[in-house]
């Protein structure tokens, strides 16, 4: 089914964070919010869910799960099982479980600036340190492009740097790291001894055919100490339903990930969310 993106929806005056946080001669690029309805199929499934009338505690439907299994082996040829995901109601609680969850108070997270904002207090909201890798600014001509340093990249990691928070595809620069980009990044995590938390939830907005590969896929070597992030918010503009996944195929881990939110994060999503999700 075609989407209409030339339809006008005014969200002025509404309750959109987006368009209320500055004066009206601001244009908000500031948030990952498009100003686009939702697909047709997503809202047929919310009006079916409304119409059952019942908002009680849910969860994640095995039809869901088996959709995002499917879905990942045949994007990424990832084999994984409905046992190796856990559901998360958006990426920023997702990060700080992980911060949490990993090391102690006065470790340090490893992550490349100019990031996603919510990556910095993350660390700081959990008592740990932030530990710099700059990208380094790589212009080429009216295009702006950003490079790994990987001596700086491996000169940030310290003793008790525990976790390297990755974006990608990269957020704010939209940098699509390539295999030899992930590998080399990862070894380094690897020599280091550092879990890998990627934040992979724009992996389906791609220009020019490009392909995108999860960190997670390199090696089951790899694997083992990857929370892999993703959701459907960013690619059909859902981001308001809280709906989200992390994969995380090392048991140990995983259970250091759902302790690390027990109590304090809600159990996965909502139904209204997961209902969207499945859409």
């Amino acid at each position: 089914m075609k989407h209409d993106f030339d339809q006008h929806v005014e969200r002025r005056a509404t309750d959109s964070i987006k368009w209320s946080m500055h004066g009206e001669d601001v244009l908000p690029m500031w948030v990952a919010d498009m100003d686009f309805v939702a697909p047709e199929s997503v809202l047929r499934m919310l009006r079916e869910r409304v119409d059952e009338g019942v908002f009680g505690y849910g969860r994640a439907m095995p039809e869901l799960i088996e959709v995002i299994c499917e879905r990942l082996k045949r994007l990424y040829a990832w084999e994984v099982t409905p046992g190796e995901i856990v559901f998360f109601p958006g990426l920023v609680s997702s990060i700080n479980v992980a911060c949490r969850a990993t090391g102690r108070r006065g470790d340090g997270v490893l992550m490349q600036p100019p990031v996603y904002f919510p990556f910095l207090t993350a660390a700081t909201n959990q008592g740990r340190r932030q530990h710099f890798a700059p990208l380094t600014l790589a212009p080429s001509g009216r295009v702006i492009r950003y490079e790994i340093d990987y001596d700086a990249f491996e000169a940030a990691i310290s003793p008790r740097t525990c976790l390297f928070l990755l974006s990608n595809p990269h957020n704010p620069t939209g940098q699509l790291y390539k295999r030899d980009d992930l590998e080399r990044m990862a070894d380094i995590c690897l020599r280091h001894d550092l879990v890998i938390c990627s934040d992979e939830i724009h992996c389906e907005l791609l220009l020019d055919d490009r392909l995108h590969q999860p960190i997670a896929t390199l090696s089951p070597e790899i694997a083992e100490r990857c929370i892999t992030l993703m959701a459907p918010s960013k690619t059909f503009n859902l981001a308001g339903l809280r709906c989200g996944f992390a994969i995380i195929q090392n048991p140990e881990l995983r259970a250091r990930m759902e302790t690390g939110a027990a109590g304090i994060v809600p159990g996965g999503g909502n139904v209204m969310g997961y209902a969207a999700a499945l859409a």
